[in-house]
């Protein structure tokens, strides 16, 4: 009483289709299964590309040489 068995399943399937139209259906699954094969596609372009390295630049230090004579100049 708390599940359909496969009988329920294949008529309640047969209905669907006479309702919504083969047609239908059948672009429906087309859709499902190119959205599948994008995906896979997509997972599959991620392996081939190995990981770029960043490279960190390290920033020349600003040297304010007025400031430094103003500071020598203090001392």
């Amino acid at each position: 009483m708390g599940s359909f068995s496969l009988v329920h399943w294949l008529i309640f399937g047969v209905i669907a289709i006479l309702v919504l139209g083969g047609g239908r259906f059948s672009n429906m699954m087309g859709d499902v299964a190119k959205g599948i094969k994008q995906f896979k596609k997509g997972m599959a372009d991620d392996d081939e590309t190995p990981p770029q390295r960043l490279e960190a630049k390290r920033a020349d230090p600003v040297i304010d040489a007025e400031a430094q004579r103003v500071r020598d100049a203090e001392r």
